[in-house]
């Protein structure tokens, strides 16, 4: 965890762009909850393929004219140069200054990659159409992207989006802290040395989590597993056991070192806060 120590913990709230005018107004409450919090910046996902790619654009830059740093992810699936390009300059016109660069999924029905194929080649495109413009975050998997090949081709594949310009990263969510200790150390191995931002995903619906981490390659380990289940329908108990869970993973990995945390909030903030609370943050 040495290469991770050097670097102050950054912390950052995640949010997905929402369909509803009823969803606009939870996510500017959630926002308005989180911000007391004094995140570095909120996050804002995008659909496979650019299916959220105009409300992911409103809502960064609507985070943006309240005066809070917005860092849209971008996906390269399905795109061209010239639409990723003209996102971009969007972006850029609107004052983001820091792009999370993904490969993401191909939707369904839709047969073919478009230009780009993997995340390096999204990072490689920024860096050579704008330079230094933007921060760009780049994700990791601590317990492997469900697609890899094997472990060390996952770790390669990695290592070339940092080698492409990626500045830090936010991986995965897990809740198995040596999963990650592990991650960092082939890291740092491998002489990958840019701040990896753990993801932390809190418990609210388990069989929402199960859905989730069935489809991402997440291990809910299972003793965790068994414990939700056993709790039926009682939600008041899964979101107790969940929260005790979360904060001592959280508190395990920064007293480690982890430069930061990344809540995948949900557009809920009920749950983050607690947890921030409790880590007296």
């Amino acid at each position: 965890m040495e290469s991770q120590k050097r670097f102050a913990p950054t912390f950052s709230f995640e949010f997905f762009p929402p369909q509803t005018r009823e969803g606009i107004e939870k996510l500017r409450a959630t926002r308005r909850q989180l911000a007391q919090l004094n995140p570095k910046f909120f996050s804002v996902t995008f659909g496979a393929g650019g299916s959220t790619r105009d409300r992911t654009l409103e809502t960064v830059l609507e985070i943006q004219a309240e005066g809070y740093a917005a860092a849209p992810h971008l996906s390269c699936i399905g795109s061209t140069s010239e639409n990723i390009r003209s996102m971009l300059q969007k972006y850029h016109d609107g004052g983001i200054r820091h792009i999370v660069a993904l490969r993401g999924d191909l939707p369904s029905g839709m047969a073919q990659w478009g230009e780009f194929r993997y995340a390096d080649e999204l990072v490689r495109f920024i860096r050579k159409e704008f330079g230094s413009a933007f921060h760009i975050e780049v994700a990791s998997y601590p317990e492997y992207h469900p697609q890899a090949g094997s472990a060390q081709d996952d770790l390669l594949n990695f290592k070339r989006k940092v080698e492409a310009g990626a500045d830090s990263v936010i991986t995965q969510y897990f809740y198995n802290a040596d999963a990650y200790f592990n991650f960092i150390e082939a890291c740092e191995a491998m002489g990958i040395g840019v701040p990896i931002v753990p993801g932390i995903m809190p418990i609210n619906k388990f069989s929402q989590l199960a859905r989730f981490s069935d489809s991402c390659g997440a291990e809910i380990p299972r003793w965790i597993r068994k414990k939700l289940e056993g709790y039926g329908d009682d939600s008041a108990s899964i979101r107790a056991f969940g929260l005790d869970v979360v904060t001592d993973l959280c508190d395990r990995l920064l007293s480690a070192g982890a430069p930061g945390l990344h809540f995948y909030t949900l557009n809920s903030a009920g749950l983050t806060t607690t947890i921030w609370q409790r880590l007296g943050l």
